[in-house]
């Protein structure tokens, strides 16, 4: 799977400050590298939709077992709301199991600062 383009759900306002959040995952096995992109469709159609999304991407590299997200939002508690809500929940706690290792990263930029650069989210995940 290629890197999914930058996805606008909602424009943030102007002069606005966006919470951003980067997450990499690596899977044990090619088995549970598949069963993510099995899921990866209805979590992108879910962000796509989410309020408080101001823009998501993806990278995947199935073979390697490892993918990463990268997206914009207007609170960390709307990304909260998203995780918990739809079918991201069953998701991600049906894929815990399959991780070999996960990292999260949080920061702020201002909104004028959209669509991010993945090696800022490369920088801060490592």
């Amino acid at each position: 799977m290629p890197t999914l383009p930058w996805t606008v759900p909602n424009p943030p306002p102007r002069n606005t400050e966006v919470h951003v959040f980067a997450s990499r995952f690596e899977t044990r096995t090619l088995w549970g590298a598949l069963r993510f992109l099995v899921r990866t469709p209805g979590v992108w159609r879910q962000v796509s939709r989410a309020p408080g999304a101001y823009g998501a991407t993806l990278k995947a590299q199935p073979l390697r077992r490892t993918f990463w997200t990268l997206s914009a939002w207007e609170s960390p508690q709307a990304l909260k709301e998203f995780a918990r809500s739809g079918v991201h929940a069953p998701a991600s706690g049906g894929l815990a199991a399959q991780m070999r290792d996960s990292r999260f990263v949080g920061w702020s930029v201002a909104g004028e600062e959209l669509p991010l650069d993945w090696a800022e989210a490369f920088r801060r995940l490592s």
